[in-house]
């Protein structure tokens, strides 16, 4: 009774088939997710590309030494 006999593997065999339909719709399902994991991946690289270079659009967004002062400055007045 622990494991399960052949009657109870078919059961289920025909459950999966009654709920997903059958005819192919199963490898249909496959290759949808096939695609989607590879446009993820895709995207993934991408944005470790963009990445690095939003990053050299943030340094250079920084203010510089000769800057900061004045920003100091202005936090201060502001309170």
């Amino acid at each position: 009774m622990g494991s399960f006999s052949i009657w109870h593997w078919l059961i289920v065999l025909a459950v999966v088939l009654v709920l997903f339909g059958g005819g192919g719709k199963i490898s249909r399902l496959m290759g949808d997710f096939g695609k989607g994991l590879k446009n993820f991946k895709k995207s993934v690289k991408e944005d470790e590309g963009d990445g690095a270079e939003s990053n050299k659009e943030i340094d250079s967004e920084a203010p510089t030494k000769a800057e900061a002062p004045e920003v100091e400055k202005d936090k201060a007045a502001n309170g």
